[in-house]
Parts: C-alpha cells; structure tokens; sequence
C-alpha cells in the first residue's frame, strides 16, 4: 500500500525558512514527476513547484520563483522543498502528490490528475 507523507511544516518568522520533506511507503519517488501543492483557507489549491523524474526539469510559480527550490535526495527516497524568505502569503498545507507517471521527465501542476495525497504538512508564518 502506498502512503505519501509530507513532514517538516512549522511555525516561521517573516523572512524565516522552512525544508519540507515528502516520503513515501510502498513507492519509489525518484522514478515519479513529483509536484508540491499548497492550499490555505478560503484559497484554490496551488502548484508551487514541482519536479520531473529526473530532476531536469522543473517549475515554480511566479509567488515563489526564486524563494522556493526543490530537490530530490535519492539516498532518503525523498522529495524537498526549501522555502526561504518566507512572506505573509505563504501559509498553507503542503503536500506532494503524483501524476504517477513512471519516467516522466516533466512535471505538472494539474491538481485534477494527481494521486497519493498525503495529509499534508502545515506551514505557518507569523512574527
């Protein structure tokens, strides 16, 4: 059975940085295009960023482009998302689910075909 879980979620300062970590049970992250979401209260779900199989092709929205990078650790089997300079808008739950595509090089940001959600991991900012 596969279980995807986002960790490292926490109360930050305004200018502060948090690492996200995803990782899954029962599934290989590094064979998969993995995406990290966010979706705070009252908003749309988000693609921040996201990461082909291969780690070559990759995207960030505009909110975050050059604050978040993401990164794949293939000795933990786990997908990272390092927030810098973190700003107002940026609370929300995480999470980093798959299109399930194995090999895919590309990545997307289509919430609607993504599988193995996780609970999720929240991220907080306040001074």
């Amino acid at each position: 059975q596969v279980h995807f879980v986002e960790s490292g979620g926490n109360l930050a300062q305004p200018g502060g940085s948090l690492r996200l970590s995803c990782a899954a049970s029962g599934f290989t992250l590094d064979e998969y295009a993995i995406t990290w979401f966010r979706q705070a209260p009252g908003k749309e779900r988000e693609g921040v960023s996201c990461s082909g199989s291969t780690s070559q092709n990759t995207f960030y929205a505009e909110s975050v482009k050059g604050r978040f990078t993401i990164s794949r650790n293939y000795a933990t089997n786990t997908v990272d998302l390092q927030m810098n300079s973190l700003q107002p808008e940026d609370p929300a739950i995480y999470s980093c689910p798959t299109e399930r595509n194995v090999g895919d090089p590309f990545c997307s940001v289509v919430h609607a075909t993504m599988v193995y959600w996780g609970q999720g991991t929240t991220v907080t900012v306040a001074s």
